[in-house]
């Protein structure tokens, strides 16, 4: 597909992956939202900067919500969900583990969702009814049949060393009951990871809008299944998250359902 939408989350995504590559080994200016876990840079600005004004130069009437700015109303019916950076503690250490994660939601419903992982130049891109691809190859969830034999991943919440309602539980758990669990620090590319098969299914209690957007669209659109972490649907605006390849899903939720209610 090569609609304007797309062409324009796509350049935005690589702009801003491109400089947030090219700034990597350089000094962090570093500052916290809240929690000490929370942090945000100079590049989370400068990377939002550019995606937004790219966007609103294509879309003048779009609302858009991102994770640096906030809110900005439109006119259009029509809501841009972005995360110009996401794994900023990771960036902020010089770790190459982060992504760009650009939705576009109509009405209610996510329907196109890019995230670029500049590190390894690998461009996924969802659209509703169109399928998912990487770097313009078709992809697919995995076909793991069962939890035992399941890669998972997982991340924390930024106020964990001030709250009780963690998932450290539930991590415990599945450690002893999946392959493997991996904790990234970068959602956007555990959904990504999910939609292309590289992970059987990820969990989060506490996200973003900017967090799960993009990657929603992703999973269910190479097959995958999306829903909050009780099984209920997902809701973008108040997100808990449980993606998975669709097989492993119910097996998955009955280990949150279970360690949840103790």
């Amino acid at each position: 597909m090569s609609s304007l939408e797309r062409r324009v989350a796509v350049d935005a995504a690589r702009a801003a992956g491109r400089l947030l590559r090219d700034e990597l080994s350089g000094v962090r200016r570093i500052a916290y939202k809240g929690a000490p876990t929370n942090l945000v840079t100079e590049m989370d600005r400068r990377a939002e900067a550019e995606i937004l004004g790219r966007l609103r130069g294509a879309f003048p009437d779009d609302a858009i919500l991102s994770e640096e700015t906030g809110e900005a109303a439109g006119s259009s019916g029509r809501r841009w969900i972005v995360d110009p950076l996401y794994g900023t503690t990771n960036y902020a250490h010089g770790l190459p583990v982060f992504g760009v994660s650009i939705a576009l939601q109509t009405g209610r419903r996510v329907v196109l969702g890019v995230v670029y992982d500049p590190s390894r130049d690998e461009l996924f891109v969802g659209e509703q009814g169109r399928g998912a691809t990487l770097n313009d190859a078709t992809i697919r969830v995995s076909a793991t049949a069962s939890l035992d034999e399941s890669l998972l991943a997982t991340g924390f919440p930024y106020n964990i060393r001030a709250t009780r309602d963690t998932n450290l539980p539930e991590y415990a758990a599945f450690s002893v009951r999946a392959r493997a669990v991996r904790r990234m620090g970068a959602a956007v590319l555990d959904l990504a990871y999910v939609a292309c098969g590289r992970f059987d299914g990820f969990w989060e209690l506490r996200l973003g809008s900017w967090d799960v957007a993009a990657g929603s669209v992703l999973v269910e659109e190479a097959g995958g299944l999306v829903t909050a972490v009780d099984g209920g649907p997902l809701d973008v605006d108040a997100p808990t998250l449980l993606a998975t390849n669709g097989i492993v899903h119910e097996e998955v939720l009955g280990v949150l359902k279970q360690v949840r209610r103790t």
